[in-house]
């Protein structure tokens, strides 16, 4: 990010976030290469490597959703169901539902999908949106929502 990006505004929040981010930061964030700090959070046990994407901490709206599904009731995860099933073109109920389902289903085989379907997402740059969430047209909703766990 540039040096004169607002102070604690997440970037879904800047009216025009591109205006932010430069080339070296588009690139680490396009393949996931800013998230290789938080592998610190789960040597030293606050995060795991498969679970519910941390929240921020104004994130008031998905904090309470998650709660419905009991989301927050686990360690967060570096990666997870929703995050190989829209990412950030997921709205907030259903990114929360889908962290509800992965709790629900937890498993070392759940895991292992998340595992793999995360290095395939980063590899195809799937669902990254930055600074937003886009709105998936009813078609692509429908697809997504039919992506449960039991079916895999």
């Amino acid at each position: 990010m540039r040096v004169d990006t607002p102070k604690n505004t997440p970037t879904h929040l800047l009216s025009n976030p591109e205006q932010y981010i430069t080339r070296v930061g588009n690139f680490l964030r396009k393949t996931s290469l800013d998230e290789l700090p938080q592998i610190w959070n789960i040597f030293v046990g606050q995060m795991s490597l498969i679970g519910p994407r941390p929240a921020l901490w104004n994130q008031y709206d998905l904090i309470k959703e998650r709660d419905k599904y009991g989301a927050n009731d686990v360690k967060p995860g570096l990666t997870g169901w929703a995050q190989i099933n829209g990412r950030d073109e997921l709205p907030i109920d259903v990114k929360s539902k889908m962290d509800g389902e992965y709790v629900k289903n937890l498993s070392f085989r759940l895991d292992i999908i998340c595992f793999f379907g995360t290095v395939i997402s980063v590899l195809k740059s799937d669902g990254i949106v930055e600074g937003k969430t886009r709105a998936k047209t009813n078609n692509e909703n429908a697809s997504s929502n039919n992506k449960e766990i039991s079916s895999k």
